[in-house]
């Protein structure tokens, strides 16, 4: 058993008969009144975000896990497959446990969370930033640069990003995967 303090991104916790893992949390002391936890939790079975808050010492249940490095093969439909580096043990994964299935990129090492108990994969996380290349975006038209103006591009995985004017076709740049958004181009 945890308590509050022990409250950290990433922690997987049981909660109303479910796997739940912890994406955001704020301590949040006020002035009158007792201090609270204030979480956002995402179900590793249904892949539902829930706002929770715990009160401060409430006991909680957490899930034992250990991270293992995965390398990304191929999808195939819905089906995620990954090899694990140590044994070489292949494992299939629902796309509704990846955070940003479609910046996925084969070869891409990630890090699966496994149950101790029960040898089941709860969460797939990415790494914090991806590299991929352009193969489609529309030409910038010159003298649209007043504000910080944007354009949707095709990145080779086939997801689609934000990115400014001055990206072509060609062009590799860097993606936060956690938002699926723009963070630079990169210079070979």
């Amino acid at each position: 058993m945890a308590s509050t303090s022990d409250i950290r991104n990433g922690l997987c916790i049981k909660y109303n008969h479910d796997i739940y893992k912890i994406i955001e949390f704020l301590h949040v002391k006020p002035g009158k009144g007792p201090a609270f936890v204030r979480t956002k939790l995402k179900s590793l079975t249904t892949g539902k975000v829930l706002d929770n808050t715990f009160s401060a010492g409430h006991k909680i249940e957490d899930v034992r896990v250990e991270t293992h490095t995965y390398q990304y093969l191929y999808a195939e439909g819905d089906q995620f497959h990954f090899m694990n580096n140590e044994s070489f043990e292949q494992i299939t994964l629902n796309k509704n446990i990846l955070d940003n299935p479609d910046l996925l990129k084969e070869g891409t090492n990630v890090m699966v969370q496994v149950n101790t108990e029960t040898d089941l994969p709860l969460s797939v996380d990415m790494p914090a930033s991806i590299i991929l290349e352009v193969t489609y975006a529309e030409p910038g038209v010159k003298g649209n640069t007043a504000t910080n103006a944007t354009k949707s591009a095709t990145v080779e995985t086939g997801a689609t990003v934000n990115v400014p004017l001055f990206i072509n076709e060609g062009d590799k740049i860097k993606i936060d995967t956690a938002s699926g958004s723009y963070m630079e181009r990169v210079k070979e």
